[in-house]
This record gives structure tokens, sequence and C-alpha cells, in this order.
């Protein structure tokens, strides 16, 4: 049976603070304020960039399926390596892991502009920048060039997705050979190979770059990127992952 009160605590105030901002973000939409567009990272020529948001956009989500993967898997694998490392290195990898990811998406999406850019007059940019952000708001977007270029100016990553992929990764360099069992198929499979075979997939999926595809491919794979960064570098500091 689920046991709230035999959560480590950094995980226990993960859950919760998602949670909060999930019914907060539901509660203020029907307001008329947009909580996301406030607290979702933006792109920082954007209008609606704030520093603050590459870390507040990881508590922020855009459904109730996104929470609920996402704050399953910090249950899940991110209980034990609280439990490994201790609460304050546990936080530090989250944090670090999210914000990377935050990173590497802005820079994913600067390179991705830099030619479409190009493609316009000056005068049509500017029209983006002044109108684009009010544009996607109301749920519509220009086609074509323009629309891409607006979608990776104005529009707004959210989730704990790219923290949570440090976690997964750093699950499976910890424990290699646990056997986790995959829902679709229903088969067991080592965390060392799921670990792998979900990058192996999300990096395949962000050079296909799918127009319609939402999902930040890159922002998990920076996740993933910044976590065995910071674990190699606690490996080489004290000879051990923890």
């Amino acid at each position: 049976m689920f046991d709230f009160r035999n959560i480590p605590p950094v995980v226990k105030n993960i859950l919760i603070i998602n949670g909060l901002f999930f019914l907060a973000t539901a509660l203020l939409e029907n307001q008329g304020i947009n909580l996301s567009g406030y607290l979702g990272l933006h792109y920082w020529k954007s209008d609606a960039f704030k520093p603050h948001q590459l870390v507040t956009y990881m508590f922020m989500h855009g459904g109730f399926t996104h929470i609920l993967f996402n704050m399953f898997a910090v249950w899940m694998f991110g209980k034990i390596l609280e439990q490994v490392w201790g609460p304050k290195r546990f936080l530090i990898f989250y944090m670090v892991t999210g914000i990377g990811a935050g990173v590497i998406q802005l820079l994913v999406a600067h390179f991705r502009l830099m030619p479409l850019l190009a493609e316009l007059p000056q005068e049509d940019i500017n029209t983006i920048l002044n109108e684009g952000y009010d544009l996607l708001q109301s749920g519509k977007n220009w086609v074509g060039v323009a629309g891409n270029i607006n979608a990776l100016i104005n529009g707004t990553t959210v989730g704990a997705s790219g923290a949570v992929f440090g976690v997964l990764l750093a699950f499976g360099m910890l424990f290699p050979n646990t056997e986790l069992m995959l829902l679709f198929p229903p088969i067991p499979i080592k965390a060392k190979w799921f670990v792998l075979g979900y990058g192996a997939i999300e990096l395949y999926s962000g050079f296909a770059n799918n127009p319609n595809d939402n999902v930040a491919h890159f922002a998990h794979l920076g996740g993933m990127l910044f976590g065995f960064i910071l674990i190699q570098y606690w490996k080489k500091d004290r000879g051990s992952f923890y």
C-alpha cells in the first residue's frame, strides 16, 4: 500500500510542490490568469521570458497525464536515489538536471531559429516578436516558416521531465542490472538497457523534428547529460557515487 509518510523528504516535497502548482494553474486559469505563461520556460528573446523560469518551469505541467507520469517516476526512482545519496545530494542533482535541461532546450531552440530567421525580412520578424506570443495564447499561429519561428520564440516549455530523465539515468548508472518491468510490452528489462533505449528514442525523436511533436526531447537529453556530468564529477571527487 502507498504510504506517503515513508517517502523521503525531498521526494515528498517535490511531489507536494508539483501538485500545488498543478492545482494553482487549473484554479487560476478559471480566473483568466495564465500561470504557465509566467512560470513556464520561454526563449530568451521572447517578451515572456524571465530568468526565474529556468527553475519554475520544472514544477509546471501541461495536463494530468503529464504530471502523473513524471511524479510517478520521481516517486519510484527518486526515493531510492535519495535514500542512497541523502536529501542534500539528491536535491542538488534534481535541480541541476532540471535547470540543465532548460538550458539545453533554449540552446537547441536558438540553433534551430538561426536558419529560419534568415528566410524572413526583419519586418516580419519584428511582427512575430511583437504579436506572436498573444497569437499563441489565443490558440492560433501563422503557417509555414513564420509559425515555426513563433513556436520556437514564444512557445512555452513546462514539466519535470528533464529532471526525471536525469533521475532515470542516475538509477541506471547506480543500479544497472536491476530488472524493471515494462508496461508495453510487459517484459522485464535491465535498468541500463532501459535508460540507453529511452535515450536513443529521445535522440531520434529530437532530430526527427516533427512539427506536430510538442515534446521537448532535447530537454530530456539535457537532463541526462547534466546528470551524467554531475555523477562523473562526484565519482571522481569521492571515488564513489555517494
